[in-house]
C-alpha cells in the first residue's frame, strides 16, 4: 500500500474511534475492567458520614482531632490486543472487511485504555505470530498497532488461537486484559482458552460477515476458501445446499457460545455491515 493512502486509512480510523472512545467508551472501560486494588491517598479531617472504619487513629492522636485515610483504584493496568490477521480477514461482503473492523476496533479500545492511562499492546497472528508490539502508552504507540492491522501482509494464510493464546501466555505473566479479537476460524482452542481466562482477563470479539451465515441465491459460483485456497463449484440456487450451509454456520456459532461460556470468557459478536458501538457498550454494561 502506498504510504499517503495508509496515511489517509490510519487518520480515518483514528478520528473516528478518537471520538467514540471519548464520548462513549472511555467511562464503560474504566468501569469494565477494574484496576488491582485500592491504594491509599491520603489523610484528610473526618466529615459527617465518614465510615468509622476509615479513621486513622494514629493521625487522630497526633492531630487531636479524627482523621480519615482516603484511598483511591490503583488504576493502572495493561491491556493487550490478539488480533486475527489470517487471510478470512479480508472477506467483508458489504461494508467493510473484517480486518478493517479489527482494525477500528483495535484503535477504539486503545484510545480507551490510553484515557484510563493503561498501556495498550498487541499480538498480530494467523497461523502463526506475525507481529508482537509490547505495551506502550501514548497516541504514537496507538497509531503504530492500528497501521500495522492495516497494511500488514501476513506470512500465513490460516488461523492458530491456540498458538497466539500460548505466546501471550509466555510474554504476559503479570495478570492482563486480553481482547482476543478474531472470526474464531478455528478449532481445538478450548483447553487453552480456559488456562488463559484463569489468569487473566480476557474478552473475545468474534468478527462474522452476513456471507458467512446466510447463503445468496447467485447460481453456481466458485467459492474460495481464502485461508486454504482450496476451490469447489457450488450451486447457490440449490435450496438444499443453502440450507446446510446455513445450518452448519449455525452449528459452528453454537459450539462457539457454548465454548466461550464453559470457559467463563466474556463475548460478543461484530457483524462488518452492522454498527459495533451497542454490542461492545452491551458487552461493558454486565461487566460493570
Amino acid at each position: 500500500m502506498e504510504a499517503s493512502e495508509l496515511i489517509r486509512r490510519v487518520r480515518r480510523v483514528e478520528l473516528r474511534a478518537r471520538g467514540l472512545s471519548s464520548q462513549i467508551f472511555s467511562g464503560e472501560y474504566h468501569s469494565a475492567f477494574k484496576g488491582r486494588g485500592m491504594a491509599f491517598s491520603e489523610n484528610r479531617a473526618y466529615q459527617h458520614g465518614d465510615e468509622i472504619r476509615t479513621i486513622d487513629w494514629n493521625v487522630t492522636a497526633r492531630m487531636r482531632a479524627p482523621y480519615v485515610k482516603v484511598f483511591e483504584e490503583e488504576r493502572e493496568l495493561t491491556a493487550m490486543l490478539l488480533i486475527d490477521v489470517s487471510a478470512s480477514g479480508t472477506l467483508g461482503s458489504r461494508v467493510k472487511s473484517k480486518r478493517e473492523l479489527a482494525a477500528e476496533l483495535a484503535a477504539v479500545l486503545a484510545f480507551s485504555a490510553g484515557q484510563n492511562n493503561d498501556k495498550i499492546g498487541a499480538i498480530l497472528f494467523s497461523d502463526r505470530i506475525e507481529r508482537f508490539i509490547p505495551p506502550k502508552k501514548g497516541r504514537s504507540h496507538i497509531l503504530r498497532i492500528v497501521r500495522e492491522i492495516i497494511d500488514l501482509e501476513p506470512e500465513g494464510q490460516g488461523t492458530d488461537v491456540t498458538s497466539a493464546l500460548a505466546h501471550f501466555g509466555r510474554v504476559m505473566k503479570k495478570r492482563t486484559i486480553a481482547f482476543l479479537i478474531s472470526d474464531l476460524q478455528d478449532k481445538g482452542f478450548g483447553d487453552i482458552l480456559k488456562r488463559t481466562a484463569r489468569r487473566h482477563d480476557l474478552v473475545a470479539l468474534q468478527l462474522i460477515d452476513d456471507v458467512e451465515v446466510k447463503a445468496a441465491k447467485m447460481g453456481w459460483l466458485a467459492a474460495t476458501d481464502p485461508e486454504t485456497g482450496g476451490t469447489s463449484f457450488v450451486d447457490s440456487s440449490s435450496l438444499r445446499w443453502r440450507k446446510r450451509y446455513e445450518a452448519a454456520a449455525r452449528a459452528h456459532q453454537a459450539e462457539v457460545l457454548d465454548l466461550m461460556k464453559r470457559s467463563g470468557v466474556d463475548h460478543t459478536v461484530l457483524n462488518t455491515a452492522k454498527p459495533y458501538v451497542q454490542p461492545l457498550m452491551q458487552l461493558f454494561d454486565r461487566r460493570g
